[in-house]
This record gives C-alpha cells, structure tokens and sequence, in this order.
C-alpha cells in the first residue's frame, strides 16, 4: 500500500474527527463509526495487498472469493462492538452499521479516485457511488440488523452471526463476480434494487438517523 491511501486517510479522519466535539451525541457516534469504517479500509487495504501478492497479484480470484471475507469481517466488529458494548437496539444498530460501511466506502473510493485521477469520469463516480459505496453500507446494515434480533437470543447469537457474515460475503462476492463480468449493469443495478426496499423497511419500522441514540 501506497503512501497515498495514508495521506487520503489522514485527510478524510482528521476532518471527520475536528467535527465531533461540536455535534449532538446521536450524531457524533455516526460520525465516530463512519471513522471505524475509514479505520477498517485502512487495515483491509494493508491486508488485501498482502494477500494479492500471496496469490500472485490474481485480480478476479481474489476479489471474487478472498477481499469479500476480509472486508466483511473487518467491518463487522465495529458493530459487534456496538451490540454488545453499548446497545443492540435496531434504532441504534442499523444507522451506524449503515455509516460503518459507507466509512469504509468512502476511503476506498478516494484511494482508487486518487490512484486513476486521470482516467476517471463522472460516469464513474456515479458507479462507484451507487455501486461500492451501497454495497458496503448495504452489507453492514444486513449484519447489524440481524444482530439486533439474535443479540439475546444466546443458543442463536454465535451461530446467527456466522450466518449473517456469511450473507453479508456472498452478496458482496456477487456484486464484485457481476461487475467483472459480461453482465456489469446487472451488478451495477443489484445495489440499488436492494437499497429501496432496506429503506421502505426501515421507514415502515420507524428507523431513521435522529433515533441513532
């Protein structure tokens, strides 16, 4: 990894944090998760390029089969943190396991933004933003509101969370194989199909950001 990914990240944390002491308490633990996701980019982005080595710089096999693990497992022990630490309301969990990913996003977009300057369009931050930036706050979200169901439910809680992270990585691992493939726009399209409803439902169940308490 590049000295550019630190400078990006110095730059994007160190902006995000300079606003905390002036929010409310619902929006400053936003703002702090959406740094852990920044954070959890980082360590991600370390140990991808470890493991793209190990398999010779392999592009389509690790993206298809080893980053969607890793990124989904570092993402969610933000929020296990938060379920078990501080609350596993679903009001509390689903805002900031939505800003988790959408902070891990965010790094990752202005990494590979910074790293292809010339060669990017606003096409592209139109895919990327609608695309990776949904994927992963989708992704979280999916974790973090299973959480909030099975977190006191003990003979479901190990299990339960094996099996979110497990959906969690195959839906990631499906965007990543159709955006690589013949059929880009499907993979383009898939995140947003999934994002419209995830909202009606939380709408119809009463989430919002103002209850993130």
């Amino acid at each position: 990894m590049d000295n550019l990914t630190y400078i990006d990240f110095i730059a994007l944390t160190v902006s995000l944090a300079l606003m905390l002491p002036l929010m409310e308490k619902k929006m400053r633990r936003l703002v702090i998760f959406m740094i852990a996701g920044i954070c959890s980019c980082l360590f991600v982005s370390e140990l991808n390029s470890i493991l793209l080595r190990a398999f010779n710089n392999e592009v389509f096999y690790v993206t298809t089969t080893i980053t969607p693990m890793t990124e989904e497992i570092v993402k969610m022990l933000p929020i296990l943190y938060l379920a078990i630490v501080i609350s596993d309301d679903r009001r509390v969990l689903i805002p900031n396991s939505f800003a988790v990913g959408v902070g891990f996003a965010l790094l990752e977009n202005v990494v590979i933004l910074t790293q292809n300057v010339e060669n990017v369009t606003i096409l592209w931050a139109l895919v990327r933003g609608f695309g990776s930036g949904l994927v992963h706050g989708i992704c979280t979200v999916m974790v973090g509101w299973g959480i909030s169901y099975i977190r006191k439910r003990r003979k479901f809680f190990y299990c339960g969370t094996f099996a979110l992270l497990s959906a969690a990585i195959i839906y990631h691992a499906t965007y990543n194989l159709l955006v690589q493939s013949d059929y880009q726009y499907v993979g383009i399209l898939l995140p947003l199909a999934t994002y419209i409803p995830l909202i009606l439902l939380a709408r119809k169940n009463g989430i919002k950001v103002s209850d993130a308490r």
